[in-house]
């Protein structure tokens, strides 16, 4: 398989794709969503969010697309971590991943977690396909320092074509953040990742789905909230106060991801559901790579 610098599924060539020949699939109705291990560890009190994604997804697909999500599991890894006797280390936000510790991460990550919410956008009407990053050749990876950080993966390229096979077919691609090198399993930052395959797949937007529903106007994260922001905007509210505390670190990383997708990304909270697409704050990088053309309400199931 050839792995191309985050090519657009359209140029991607059937020689990458096994020689299949690409179905047609219209990368500004298709979005691309992180979702954290929290919103999947919430059970029933989530479950307004897998409804709303599931109307969603049929929506884009009517419209040529649909929704492509990325997951992380670091909680649940965390927890398995802790009955192995094993304490969690990070430097810089990244997990330290040693060989023995990528094999946990990837039973954790793409077995349990996983399993969890193709079941719960199941249940909700979906049909999702559970894949991880190195599906299909999805995201090509390599390990950028692996005497400091051990296994942990970062995104070098990819090809869409299996997940535009997917979106045409209708399904629903769900992909846990950990994949594949030469070596053996790579841990990857869940934020990086969806980053990625929204530049492989030239999707319309993508979305961070976190616990605050955006960024607003008012110290300690009170006031209006703020419907766009990009680095300057970021930049001027940091040192006035108004983006503090916990917030920077989620706007920093929406705005690193649209830097470096050249799409927008939209901070919005998985507790409520009605903000997921249009609500929240959208960071824009920029320049943006794709502009946003389809305007497509979670409700409207085409």
């Amino acid at each position: 398989m050839t792995t191309r610098p985050l090519p657009s599924f359209a140029a991607a060539p059937a020689a990458a794709r096994g020689g299949s020949t690409a179905p047609s699939i219209d990368p500004a109705t298709v979005r691309v969503v992180k979702i954290g291990g929290a919103a999947i560890d919430a059970g029933a009190s989530a479950d307004g969010l897998w409804a709303a994604l599931a109307r969603w997804h049929a929506s884009l697909a009517a419209l040529g697309g649909g929704l492509v999500v990325v997951h992380g599991g670091g909680a649940a890894v965390d927890r398995h971590l802790a009955r192995l006797g094993i304490e969690p280390r990070r430097i810089g936000g990244l997990r330290v991943t040693s060989e023995a510790e990528a094999d946990e991460v990837v039973a954790i990550i793409a077995g349990l977690v996983a399993g969890r919410l193709a079941g719960r956008l199941a249940a909700a009407g979906a049909t999702p396909v559970s894949l991880d990053l190195s599906s299909g050749g999805t995201l090509a990876l390599d390990c950028p320092d692996p005497h400091r950080l051990g296994r942990v993966g970062r995104p070098v390229g990819g090809d869409a074509g299996l997940l535009g096979t997917l979106l045409a077919g209708g399904w629903l691609p769900c992909l846990a953040c950990v994949g594949r090198d030469a070596e053996g399993f790579l841990n990857v930052n869940a934020d990086e990742a969806a980053a990625a395959v929204a530049g492989v797949l030239e999707a319309g937007e993508f979305v961070l789905l976190t616990d605050v529903a955006g960024v607003r106007d008012g110290a300690g994260g009170s006031g209006e909230l703020i419907a766009e922001l990009d680095g300057e905007a970021i930049a001027r509210l940091e040192a006035e106060g108004v983006i503090a505390g916990g917030m920077i670190p989620k706007v920093r990383a929406a705005l690193a991801a649209a830097e470096s997708s050249g799409r927008p990304v939209r901070i919005a909270s998985w507790t409520d559901p009605a903000s997921i697409d249009g609500g929240g704050t959208l960071v824009r990088p920029a320049t943006a790579a794709v502009a946003v053309t389809a305007d497509v309400t979670p409700g409207a199931a085409g």
